[in-house]
């Protein structure tokens, strides 16, 4: 991709997370993440700290605890180095009120951020690649729903914000659909490949921004190694390939997105 000729800043990068950006900015701020993930890890910390302080606030009483405070002091400090002081700063704003005694948890509340939660459960997304994996499967087998396995990286880019990854060598699309998930319109292709047999690859915009390294889940007869590149998520699903070598293989195919 060639770089755009208007710098990213961070004014586009906290109006990226505020998605206040239209679908061309959007891929360009995405397309410099992509290749700083330093910048992009960053990012996140921060906004995993906000995160972790909006659901300490909404399950301990008040007033916070001391040890919340100092995190939202961080946090406050963080952003204002950065630069992105908008609505962030004033999360650790109010958080530092609370501990002062204001009450203004439902001004904080008021904010709408995602629940982030400490032990990291199967993201919502992947139970949608199961699904898609299972009706590729079933038209495989129909006559009447013929396949197509020509596809355009730079249309479905233009129009699904979906960035198609590069695949592997030897592996064969046989396959590729646009899917209704619950995030919106997915990418699910279907591959053919000799060390797993026929894979699905499931993309899909979640509406959260998130750094993701592969991980690898069964769900039933499924396994499902997924990960999340800013805001396009994937997943490789297979039924009966072996979770650790699927990961493995995921894993490389998110490194070539960097």
């Amino acid at each position: 991709m060639h770089p755009s000729p208007d710098p990213i800043t961070e004014a586009d990068l906290a109006a990226y997370i505020d998605g206040e950006l239209g679908t061309a900015r959007r891929i360009e701020v995405e397309a410099h993440l992509a290749e700083r993930p330093e910048e992009a890890a960053r990012l996140m910390a921060d906004l995993r700290a906000r995160d972790e302080l909006r659901l300490a606030l909404s399950t301990e009483p008040l007033p916070v605890s001391v040890a919340t405070s100092e995190a939202a002091g961080r946090l406050e400090r963080s952003l204002k180095r950065r630069g992105v002081a908008r609505r962030f700063s004033r999360a650790a704003a109010l958080v530092l009120m609370l501990g002062a005694g204001w009450i203004a948890h439902a001004e904080f509340n008021a904010l709408s951020v995602r629940q982030s939660v400490a032990s990291a459960p199967t993201p919502a997304f992947v139970a949608d690649a199961v699904r898609a994996h299972g009706t590729s499967e079933l038209r495989a087998g129909m006559r009447s729903q013929p396949e197509t396995a020509r596809y355009d990286p730079a249309e479905i880019l233009s129009a699904t914000a979906i960035r198609v990854p590069g695949l592997p060598k030897g592996w064969t699309v046989t396959d590729v659909q646009l899917f209704p998930s619950t995030f919106g319109p997915s990418l699910e292709m279907s591959l053919a490949t000799k060390e797993f047999g026929t894979l699905s690859l499931f993309a899909v915009r979640p509406g959260s921004f998130d750094v993701l390294r592969a991980s690898a889940v069964t769900q039933g007869a499924a396994t499902a190694a997924y990960w999340q590149v800013g805001e396009v998520a994937y997943a490789l699903v297979s039924t009966g390939a072996d979770r650790r070598a699927l990961e493995r293989e995921a894993a490389s195919i998110e490194a070539s997105l960097h």
